[in-house]
C-alpha cells in the first residue's frame, strides 16, 4: 500500500469510528501527514470504501509509525512509537466532556449500555491493547473450589536494553504523580511515563467524593475497570472504602468492585493512590458457596457466613447498605485486633506495627448487597521472610509475586517467563533434550512420579493443569486460617468473637 493509500484508509477509519464526518476528511489527512512528517498528498484513484476493521486499522497504524521513523519525526523505540500511536488514535476519541455526556445519555437508558459504549470506545481507540492482550495464555483449572483461571501474562511488551538505558538516564517527572491520577487523561507521555493522549475517564460522584472510572490498558479479565479517586491519597481499608464500594455497585449493578488490601506484601502494586478494580467478569470466588453460616451478635439482621474458598473469606449480605457498612467495619476492627500466635497469626508485633487488614469485594444480587471480606495478614518470619501468608518457597518457581485482589478471587496472573519455561518442563517429562530451569526440576519430578503415562499428545495440557494445582496451593498459602482441622477450628474461634 502506498503512503497516500495508507493516509486515505486511516482517514476513512477515523471518520467511520470517530467524532467526524466526510466534511472533516481534508483536515484529518493533514493532521496525519503532520504527525508522520509528510508534506504532500494525492488522493488515490479507484479506491473502494470498506467497513471499519480494527485489525486492519492497527496494522495500518504500524505502517504510519514506520513512516514517521523513516522521516526521523520520532526515534525508533517503544516509548516514541506508543506516544505517536496514542496521538493518532486520539483523533478518533471524543473530548472528555463529550465522552462523559454520551456515557450519561446511555446510562439514563441502562447502566450496561453506558459501560458497553465506554468499553467499545476504549477498545476501538486502542487504549485497551487488544492485540497485546490476545497474546496471553488463558485456561481454567477445575479445583474443588470451582474453576480457577490461569493467565500467563504476555501482553505487556518487554523493554529492550536501549529502552531501559533511556529510562535510566531520563530525569524523573512528578506530573502526573502516578499512573492512576486523573491528570493522566490526555497526557502525551515520555520515556518513563506511558502515553495517555487517547485516555478518557468517566467521572463518578460517590456521595460528594469525586472518583473516576477507566478501563485497564492491559486487561486481565472481561471489562477490567479501574475506579480511582480524584485525590492522590494512599489506599485505606476503612468505613469510607466500604461505603464507596457499595455506592459503585449501586451505580453499576452489573459490575463487581473490590479493593486490594492496604498493607505491603498482601496489597497491590500501587498503594499510594486510592483505587479499586472491578468489571463485568464473574470469578470463581463469587460463585463459591457459604459452607458455614453464623450470626453477628451486633448485627443479627445481616446474613453472614464462611465461604468455601482456599483463603479465609467472610461473606456478608443485606438489603441495607448502611447496615452492611457498619457490619463490615465491625469485622475489620475485630480482625485488626485478633491474634492466634500458635498459628503465626499476630495482629500487632512488638514494634507497634499492625499486620491485619482485609481485601473487600462488593457485588449486587437483585436487591441485596454482598461484601466478601478476605482476611489478610502481612507478617514475616525467619521461615517465611517473604511473608507467612504469601506464596511459600516451594511454589515460587511458578508464582512469587504478591497475591492481590485478582488472584484472591481466583485468577492467577503469572509471569511471561513461564511460556518458554513450561515448554522445557514438557521436554524434561518426555525425556527429550531440554534446558529446564533448576527451580522447576523438583516440581517436574513430582509430576513424573504422579503420572504414569506421559506422551506427546498429553504433556502440554498436563503441565498447564499442574500449574493450576500450584496456583490452588498459592491461595492456600495466602489463607490465614488453613483448610485443615486445626485451621478451621481456629477460624470458628475468630467467628465466635463476632
Amino acid at each position: 500500500m502506498s503512503k497516500d493509500e495508507l493516509i486515505y484508509h486511516v482517514t476513512s477509519a477515523l471518520i467511520a469510528s470517530g467524532p467526524w464526518t466526510e466534511l472533516d476528511r481534508i483536515y484529518l489527512q493533514n493532521r496525519l501527514l503532520g504527525l508522520v512528517g509528510e508534506t504532500s498528498f494525492q488522493t488515490p484513484s479507484n479506491l473502494v470504501q470498506t467497513a471499519f476493521n480494527q485489525a486492519e486499522l492497527l496494522s495500518q497504524l504500524d505502517e504510519l509509525i514506520n513512516i514517521a521513523i523513516a522521516n526521523e519525526v520520532i526515534e525508533n523505540n517503544q516509548s516514541a512509537r506508543d506516544i505517536l500511536e496514542s496521538q493518532i488514535m486520539d483523533l478518533m476519541t471524543p473530548a472528555p466532556s463529550v465522552v462523559n455526556e454520551t456515557f450519561t445519555g446511555y446510562y439514563n437508558e441502562d447502566p450496561k449500555k453506558a459501560t458497553d459504549y465506554f468499553y467499545d470506545l476504549s477498545q476501538r481507540n486502542n487504549y485497551i491493547k487488544t492485540r497485546q492482550i490476545e497474546k496471553n495464555i488463558r485456561y481454567t483449572y477445575p479445583s474443588v473450589y470451582g474453576n480457577l483461571e490461569i493467565t500467563i501474562n504476555l501482553s505487556k511488551p518487554e523493554k529492550d536494553p536501549k529502552q531501559i538505558a533511556l529510562e535510566k538516564n531520563t530525569p524523573k517527572s512528578h506530573y502526573p504523580k502516578c499512573l492512576l491520577c486523573m491528570e493522566n487523561e490526555g497526557y502525551e507521555g515520555h520515556i518513563t511515563h506511558p502515553a495517555r493522549t487517547n485516555h478518557r475517564i468517566i467521572r463518578l460522584d460517590l456521595a460528594g467524593d469525586l472518583w473516576g472510572m477507566q478501563y485497564s490498558p492491559y486487561a486481565y479479565y472481561d471489562e477490567h475497570a479501574i475506579f480511582l479517586s480524584s485525590q492522590h491519597r494512599p489506599m485505606a481499608i476503612n468505613r469510607r472504602c466500604f461505603e464507596h464500594l457499595l455506592q459503585i455497585v449501586d451505580i453499576l449493578p452489573h459490575y463487581f468492585v473490590g479493593s486490594n488490601a492496604d498493607l505491603p506484601i498482601v496489597g497491590g502494586s500501587i498503594l499510594s493512590h486510592d483505587h479499586f478494580q472491578g468489571g463485568g467478569h464473574t470469578f470463581a470466588m463469587a460463585e463459591a458457596p457459604i459452607e458455614t453460616e453464623f450470626t453477628l451478635k451486633e448485627y443479627p439482621e445481616i446474613q453472614a457466613g464462611i465461604v468455601k474458598w482456599p483463603m479465609s473469606v467472610i461473606r456478608l449480605t443485606s438489603e441495607s447498605k448502611e447496615q452492611l457498612v457498619d457490619a463490615s467495619v465491625y469485622v475489620l476492627k475485630q480482625w485488626q485486633e485478633y491474634s492466634q500466635p500458635e498459628l503465626d497469626i499476630v495482629a500487632e508485633t512488638a514494634d507497634g506495627v499492625k499486620h491485619h487488614t482485609i481485601t473487600p469485594i462488593a457485588r449486587k444480587r437483585g436487591t441485596s448487597y454482598e461484601l466478601d471480606l478476605v482476611l489478610r495478614d502481612n507478617n514475616v518470619s525467619e521461615t517465611y521472610p517473604d511473608g507467612i501468608f504469601h506464596p511459600h518457597p516451594e511454589v515460587q518457581h511458578i508464582k512469587k509475586e504478591n497475591i492481590g485482589l485478582i488472584e484472591v478471587m481466583g485468577l492467577a496472573i503469572l509471569p511471561p517467563r513461564l511460556k518458554d519455561e513450561l515448554q522445557e518442563v514438557s521436554a524434561y517429562l518426555l525425556g527429550k533434550d531440554n534446558e529446564i530451569a533448576d527451580y522447576h526440576i523438583a516440581w517436574a519430578q513430582q509430576i513424573k512420579d504422579k503420572h504414569s503415562e506421559i506422551n506427546e499428545e498429553s504433556v502440554d495440557k498436563l503441565v498447564l493443569q499442574e500449574v493450576g494445582v500450584v496456583f490452588e496451593q498459592v491461595l492456600h498459602d495466602a489463607g490465614v486460617f488453613k483448610r485443615d482441622t486445626e485451621g478451621q477450628q481456629a477460624f470458628q474461634a475468630f467467628v465466635a468473637t463476632l
